[in-house]
This record gives C-alpha cells, structure tokens and sequence, in this order.
C-alpha cells in the first residue's frame, strides 16, 4: 500500500478563492473591508515567513492587512497598550500576536488581553470554553485545518478511533476537542510525553495526527495499516524540513498521509482568514450569535 498524499496546498488554494467570493458579497452588502493586524515582536526568520505569508494571502482575498513589527526589545507593557488600542479600533476586526514572543514579554498575559471577539487564532479562554461547550465563535486555525484535510480522504468519521500526539494549547488540545465534537463524533486519545506504550496506543488509530516538534519521530512500526495520518510537526534538519512523522516509511503503511511542507501549513493561513471574515461579520452584527 502507498498513501494517497492529502494536497493541502490546492485544498486551502479552493478554500481562498471561494473565501475571496464570500469577502466580496460582505463588502457589497455591508461597505465594511474585513480587516486583519498582526503584530510581530522581533525577528525570528520562521516568523517572518509565516507573517508574509498572511500578509499575502490575506490582500488578495480582498481583505485589509496590517502588519506591526515591533523591535526585541519590546516590553510587555508596550505590547499590551498596542492591544488595547487595536481591541478599541472599530476598523479593526481581527488580531493575530505571531508567537513565539520574546522571553521578557509572558505570551499568556498577551493573548488574555486580545477582545475574545477580535481573537482570529481563537487563543482566549472565552473562545477555548465556547469550543469546549460544542458552540465555538471561531474554530482554533491548525486543527480546523487538520480536520478539513481528514474529511478530503474520510468524509465520514463517526466512530473512528483518533489519536493525537501532543497537548499544546495550540495544536493538541483544541484538535482533541474538534474530533469529539457532535458531527464528527470521533473517539479520542490524547497522547504526550507522559503516556506508557506510546506505539501501542498510536497502532490503534484509524487516524493518527502527530504535533510533538520531534522530526521524524512517527516510524512506520507505530503506524496501524490503513490509517490516515496528518503531520502537524515542521523541523528543520540540515537543510531540509520535515514532520513529525518519517514521511517515507509511514506513506507505504497509511491509507492517506500529509506531506511537509505543503500539508498543514496552507490550511492554518487560509482558516486564520475565514476566522477574519467571521470576526468581520460578527463586529457588523451579520451573523451575531
């Protein structure tokens, strides 16, 4: 068996154009441009790319893009009045913190103060208690993604037993919580540094999502045949970038697997944008829930 390679590059590329249609009928019915900032502290190469990125994808839906890069040296208390003034700004409909942030500025105090109706990564504890009680405002970026690419292969999930590796805030926890929610109405298991007969648990997944940050550390063994496995992880080693997963052994075990780059990434950036779209409407009262 060779996996069939889950292309999320062409599936977030449809989900833009048809976002690029839904932004030009808000703003013929409403005259309001959905507006996105996102504030970068620093330098970080990585950073920089993805921020670009954003910047890019975000224009040509027909959206306004701000971008505030901010020097290292940024204090937390400048970072946090910057925030206040965006949340205030009634042009302002979405704010995105690129993360990490520099070590004297604490990232929980920062993503607490973003307006819960302004938070496109969906960070604040208002938006993660909204998706734990199955009525989110916004779906967190990179595990709506991933679940978009496992319904291209398996538009049906009911019952299927998922595993996730890794328990961030960002990535692991929020995932856990789309896969049980009511529609897709998987079974979960939350695996990390601390769980026993780790290959044990992960041979038993119809679906296998890896987000730990250890390059390659999914081998084939811990793979159960037929499974659909979705790569969160981008490490650079040498000159190369991989996943979490050793692409080249799992693919001839997986039913369906996702390639890094060009797997996850493209859906993060194109559900940050539907998230912006959402914010947009919400603040106009269109779709005020």
């Amino acid at each position: 068996m060779t996996a069939t390679v889950i292309d999320g590059q062409t599936i977030a590329a449809n989900m833009r154009a048809e976002l690029q249609r839904e932004v030009a009928t808000f703003i013929e019915r409403t005259g309001v441009t959905p507006s996105l900032v996102v504030v970068l502290v620093g330098e970080d190469p990585a950073s920089q790319v993805y921020v670009r990125n954003k910047e890019k994808f975000c224009l040509a839906s027909g959206m306004k893009s701000t971008v505030y890069r901010l020097p290292a040296s940024t204090s937390q208390q400048e970072l946090l009045d910057l925030i206040g003034t965006l949340n205030e700004a009634e042009d302002v409909h979405g704010i995105l913190v690129q993360l990490p942030l520099p070590p004297q500025i604490e990232e929980q105090a920062i993503l607490d103060a973003i307006s819960p109706w302004k938070d496109v990564d969906a960070f604040h504890p208002e938006n993660v208690g909204l998706l734990v009680q199955g009525r989110p405002r916004f779906l967190p970026c990179t595990p709506a993604g991933c679940l978009q690419l496992i319904r291209s292969v398996a538009p049906e999930t009911s019952g299927l037993h998922a595993v996730v590796l890794g328990r961030s805030e960002i990535v692991g926890k929020p995932m856990a919580l789309l896969l049980i929610q009511k529609g897709v109405d998987a079974t979960v298991t939350l695996c990390h540094s601390r769980t026993r007969n780790l290959s044990e648990q992960t041979r038993q997944a119809d679906i296998l999502i890896a987000a730990i940050g250890k390059p390659e550390f999914v081998t084939a063994d811990m793979v159960k045949p037929g499974a659909i496995v979705i790569d969160v992880g981008i490490n650079r080693v040498g000159d190369r970038l991989v996943g979490d997963v050793a692409y080249e052994s799992v693919r001839e075990i997986a039913s369906a697997i996702t390639p890094v780059p060009k797997g996850v990434g493209p859906m993060t950036i194109a559900n940050l944008l539907l998230n912006a779209l959402q914010a947009a409407r919400i603040q106009t009262r269109e779709s005020r829930r």
